[in-house]
């Protein structure tokens, strides 16, 4: 294959760790404040508060973040909650990868998993839990880098806004993870199976996929954050104001944050160019790769020059694409075969349902020997050639796919 690599974007998780050997934490990692707005009312705001690593989540800001909603959610002052991250590159990168290698190198093997890394997966499935069935709007601002545990918080709040910076992914590829933190409930819920493409390869998402794959609700500029608080302290929040039916309450609740926020978007959109969806673009040919067999003949193309050129030529030269190739080439052969199985069991299940699913397999994946390599290879020794526990073809006979759905047994 001729050399891409000038189209090759630089991996969010190379970056998330670069900034956090290099920071120090002399600041809260979450920040909570309310916002006077109208009539005695207020809206709560949460900032993560690690912009040097990329305001990547630990168990401790996952349970900080829930502890206050929890509390906010009963305060009738409170209309509406804004989620942003600190800085302007990224609202998160996912959770801290390098407090779970070193503790699963710390692990004396008892137990089901590392301790830390039970915490890590509890505090953060429940916070998309939470989130998700929340009775007040909560907004979330999705500018930057989105991975990981950040598709996480924005899947799962109600008003989700990105702008021409935005770079949503699931990459967790790379490293001997699978797309979690509620990625096989909303990966399910892309166009014509192009969710399992993006989770397969970790491709990145712009602001207008987003929009089309039901990650997002409303597009702005990047720097028009101020402009959603000053919407929201000038919305019409009367109607709400005497109303004790929570349920009514938190309907019109909703509407008052959809109407405001779409009228911001429409102001600020007008000079702010966003690119073209990539998945649109090429949305038929993501199509029929997903439906050319099973994973093995899935693989057979991705994995070949000669196929892909005969698939789609034009997919194939795209930078984009090969910015995904790349990643599917180099990413772990278990993380494919368990973000296949995942996806082709996750269309029947409930939100509760999945999350539970995800646990096991997140601590399986902790446990068995993929996850600690992947992170050596990408982070720790940085020499970018990890040693894989199989390669597809052994992940896909009888005794691959016996070890595949080893990660997804109940746990003990």
């Amino acid at each position: 294959m001729k050399d891409n690599h000038s189209n090759v974007k630089t991996n969010p998780i190379i970056e998330q760790d670069k900034a956090a050997i290099n920071s120090t934490l002399d600041t809260a990692e979450v920040l909570f404040e309310t916002i006077d707005i109208n009539h005695g009312l207020t809206v709560g705001q949460v900032v993560l508060n690690r912009p040097k690593s990329l305001n990547a989540l630990t168990t401790s800001m996952c349970q900080q973040i829930s502890n206050q909603l929890s509390a906010w959610e009963t305060d009738d002052s409170i209309v509406a909650i804004v989620l942003r991250g600190a800085g302007e590159r990224a609202l998160a990168a996912g959770g801290d990868i390098r407090q779970l290698y070193e503790a699963r190198l710390q692990w004396d093997g008892e137990g089901i998993a590392p301790k830390e890394a039970i915490d890590f997966f509890d505090s953060e499935y429940r916070l998309d839990t939470q989130m998700h069935g929340y009775l007040k709007p909560i907004i979330a601002w999705g500018s930057g880098i989105i991975m990981g545990g950040g598709m996480g918080i924005l899947s799962s709040s109600s008003h989700r806004i990105v702008t021409e910076t935005t770079r949503a992914a699931m990459p967790e590829v790379n490293i001997g993870l699978f797309p979690d933190a509620t990625g096989s409930w909303f990966l399910q819920r892309y166009p014509a199976q192009s969710g399992l493409f993006m989770g397969l390869t970790g491709a990145d998402a712009n602001a207008n996929d987003a929009l089309l794959c039901n990650l997002a609700d409303f597009r702005m500029n990047s720097q028009d954050f101020e402009k959603v608080i000053e919407c929201l302290t000038d919305a019409d929040w009367s109607k709400v104001v005497d109303l004790k039916q929570k349920q009514y309450q938190s309907l019109k609740l909703h509407n008052i944050v959809t109407k405001a926020l779409n009228q911001c978007s429409m102001a600020s959109i007008k000079n702010t160019d966003f690119k073209p969806s990539n998945i649109a673009k090429y949305l038929s040919s993501i199509q029929s790769l997903m439906n050319s067999g099973g994973l093995d003949k899935i693989d057979e193309i991705l994995m070949s020059d000669d196929e892909l050129l005969k698939f789609c030529p034009e997919l194939f030269k795209d930078p984009w694409f090969q910015s995904a190739l790349t990643n599917y080439r180099y990413g772990c052969p278990v993380t494919k075969a368990i973000t296949y199985e995942m996806y082709q069991r996750a269309g029947c299940l409930s939100l509760t349902e999945i999350m539970a699913l995800e646990t096991n397999v997140a601590l399986h994946c902790i446990k068995y020997p993929d996850f600690s390599e992947g992170v050596r290879a990408l982070l720790i020794d940085k020499d970018r050639n990890p040693k894989w526990s199989r390669n597809m073809a052994e992940c896909l006979d009888v005794e691959g796919q016996a070890y595949i759905q080893e990660h997804f047994r109940d746990l003990e």
